[in-house]
């Protein structure tokens, strides 16, 4: 027994060295020997663990944040297959995406409350400068070509328009039926896009209107997204709904290479009012591809963490990277950004 007393006297002032409480921890030790009391041999042990520091673990790290990701809600097709593929691969992961509107997004992420988005448009200057006070470096790589379709009721055979005619009416110039040159219909002509904040409405502001605002009947959906754009044109004869082209694809089906088969009809565009140069064409990944389609834009991946390693900046690489690159091309109707071969094919 003194020798037992001798060594834990000598262990004691090994620790007073390291903790401010090891006397409390050598009184308890005292009694320990003294009375034989195993459960406080228990506490002196849970009372030392107590107060060191606890050990991050190697292996989780990374997950220290979550991988919030602000998502323009026209890609929320291809983007849910995005997200769902990484967490699966990555299941420390805790992905947290926020589908909103475009402005939305950028404003989150340029104000630091996350850290990596997906957006039509890069960051500007200015937005750049106020992420790099927050000391924040900015990635941002196009990842995609998207395409705007024009989509009418099937009860409507007006299916051909030219890009002149489709600035005409946003900007106030055409709002009857008969106004069109290829026209069946007669009566008002009215658009409806899904909300006023989308970056659908900025392409069409800013591409189709020169920055000025949008004119004549031009007007928003009931319920602000695209599956209500469709649910409208599927009602009303006399409407041009506009929508991004990925929602007129069903869920976990392959690229459409055929619109027919939909419950709207897609509106054929050409470039040139010039007949012998018109070519009328709707937005699939082929003249997304040749850009014989008109109505294009790009889709931008941002981001700002200033970590060399977690999943959010691991999050980025995927969706640029040759995994992401690929369920883009065969799980949407965006273009990826990654080559592409075309190829025809004779079907006898």
């Amino acid at each position: 027994m003194k020798h037992t007393l001798c060594y834990s006297s000598l262990f004691c002032l090994y620790l007073r060295r390291f903790s401010p409480i090891v006397q409390t921890f050598q009184t308890v030790m005292k009694n320990i020997f003294r009375k034989g009391e195993l459960f406080a041999a228990v506490f002196a042990a849970l009372l030392l663990s107590a107060c060191g520091e606890p050990q991050k673990s190697k292996s989780n790290w990374m997950a220290e944040d979550d991988v919030k990701v602000g998502i323009d809600e026209t890609f929320q097709p291809i983007m849910e297959e995005i997200v769902q593929t990484f967490g699966m691969a990555n299941p420390e992961a805790n992905m947290k995406p926020l589908y909103a509107s475009e402005d939305s997004v950028i404003r989150l992420l340029v104000n630091d409350s996350l850290r990596c988005c997906i957006a039509t448009r890069p960051l500007d200057e200015n937005e750049k400068k106020v992420v790099q006070s927050h000391t924040l470096g900015v990635k941002q790589v196009k990842v995609a070509t998207d395409a705007i379709a024009l989509i009418v009721n099937k009860e409507n055979k007006d299916s051909l328009i030219t890009l002149s005619e489709i600035k005409a009416i946003m900007r106030g110039e055409i709002t009857r039926w008969e106004q069109l040159k290829r026209h069946q219909r007669s009566g008002e002509l009215k658009v409806v896009f899904d909300h006023s904040a989308s970056s659908t409405v900025r392409f069409m502001r800013d591409s189709l209107c020169d920055g000025k605002e949008l004119k004549g009947n031009v007007f928003a959906s009931e319920k602000g997204t695209n599956p209500s754009v469709i649910e409208m044109v599927k009602a009303n004869p006399n409407l041009i709904g506009i929508v991004g082209v990925d929602w007129l694809k069903p869920k976990k089906e392959s690229p459409l290479a055929d619109f027919s088969g939909l419950d709207v009809n897609v509106m054929r565009v050409s470039k040139s009012d010039e007949i012998y140069a018109q070519k009328f064409v709707r937005p699939y990944q082929y003249y997304i591809a040749t850009a014989d389609y008109p109505l294009l834009r790009s889709l931008y991946l941002i981001e700002t963490d200033p970590r060399s390693k977690s999943f959010v900046r691991s999050f980025y690489f995927f969706v640029k990277g040759q995994k992401g690159q690929t369920i883009i091309c065969n799980n949407s109707q965006l273009l990826p950004l990654s080559p592409v071969q075309v190829k025809d094919v004779s079907i006898k």
